[in-house]
């Protein structure tokens, strides 16, 4: 049910509500940003029925009633990491064999692909024996290979690594890549903000602050990014506002965010298959918030793989409106993890129909969210 439209019947809706979500929604109805104290209140004390209709609020003012993807496809170089993440399914430390693809295996893999497909997204494990020169040269060849192939590549952990490497500065790193052409930032290996979580989850990897001036220094480059949140395993809502505002301020600063993903923790094959995966219900509830708390983000991503079709589709009517893209079978992440979709591929004639059946309109976009016509 959306919220009225006429002064006096939002009001006479405003007098039923608490005088706390009374006070939220005014907030959101005037495009003012909640504090934490009142994303925190969301999480404990709405009601999942008022969230979606406070989170459509937010994505109609953004996208109307669009839906958007693209046609891409991912690439995971290698399981091979120096880290070692208790939630991860994917690297070698939890995996029956080590493997590493060769340049001229990602490059066939490249050439595979249909023409119209416009992005490549590559990220994988931190490999030890790899340089940021490699990395680079990667890059310019699949430039070579295809040059309007947008290159979304390498997330900060792997940027943090390589660059420091090499002897580098952020910005250093990030202009050499650049000019062997990344094109932009994924948003992985955010995890958890909240140091000491990550401690206990995540305590090799590159910490938050280096996560987060790695995105800043792309974004004064000129290099858009995403960002993430893994959710639903030993955070509490506190972590989670906690994470979602460090990334409304630095959006605040650099405008350099196209999108949020809230990725669901899997428990399959990993040192944290104790823990419970969170219902659905709570999925839809940490998408809606997403998107009312993140006022200053223009998208909020359902990344299908992790979550499965059917619950990306549902999540359209809790503030998504962007449903990533048609991956071509080419991402073992999730699957590894014991995600629903176990070969991920969409064609586009599929991902229209689950947007129509929502009650979107399906939008073919480029990497920056431009329609392709």
């Amino acid at each position: 049910m959306p919220l009225p439209e006429r002064n006096d019947t939002i009001d006479i809706f405003l007098k039923s509500l608490s005088p706390e979500l009374s006070a939220i929604t005014r907030n959101v109805i005037s495009e003012q940003a909640l504090s934490p104290a009142e994303g925190l209140f969301l999480f404990e004390k709405a009601e999942l029925g008022f969230l979606g209709v406070l989170a459509d609020v937010v994505r109609k003012r953004y996208n109307g009633d669009k839906a958007w993807f693209i046609r891409n496809f991912h690439i995971e170089p290698t399981n091979i990491c120096v880290n070692h993440c208790s939630f991860c399914s994917f690297s070698h430390h939890f995996s029956p064999s080590k493997w590493e693809l060769s340049v001229d295996d990602i490059l066939a893999k490249v050439d595979e692909q249909e023409e119209t497909v416009r992005e490549i997204h590559i990220t994988g494990a931190v490999h030890p024996k790899r340089d940021i020169v490699y990395y680079g040269e990667l890059l310019k060849k699949i430039k070579a290979m295809r040059p309007g192939l947008h290159v979304k590549a390498y997330s900060a952990v792997e940027l943090d690594y390589m660059i420091k490497k090499a002897g580098m500065d952020f910005t250093s790193g990030l202009k050499y890549l650049r000019s062997c052409g990344l094109d932009s930032v994924p948003g992985g290996g955010a995890e958890i903000f909240d140091e000491a979580i990550r401690t206990r989850i995540c305590g090799m990897k590159t910490g938050s602050e280096d996560w987060l001036e790695i995105h800043r220094k792309a974004h004064e480059l000129g290099l858009p990014s995403n960002a993430t949140m893994l959710y639903g395993h030993v955070e509490t809502f506190a972590h989670r506002i906690d994470h979602l505002e460090r990334l409304r301020q630095l959006q605040n600063e650099t405008r350099g965010f196209n999108a949020f993903i809230p990725l669901k923790f899997h428990r399959s094959n990993n040192e944290m298959k104790d823990i419970p995966e969170v219902s659905v219900n709570e999925d839809m509830k940490m998408y809606a918030i997403s998107r009312i708390y993140l006022d200053n983000f223009p998208h909020i991503k359902a990344y299908w793989p992790a979550l499965g079709r059917k619950m990306a589709q549902v999540s359209l009517s809790f503030g998504v409106d962007d449903m990533d893209g048609t991956i071509n079978d080419s991402t073992r992440i999730y699957s590894l993890a014991g995600a629903e979709e176990q070969s991920p591929v969409m064609t586009v004639t599929g991902m229209k129909q689950i947007i129509e059946e929502a009650g979107r309109i399906p939008v073919e976009r480029d990497s920056l969210y431009r329609p392709v016509i």
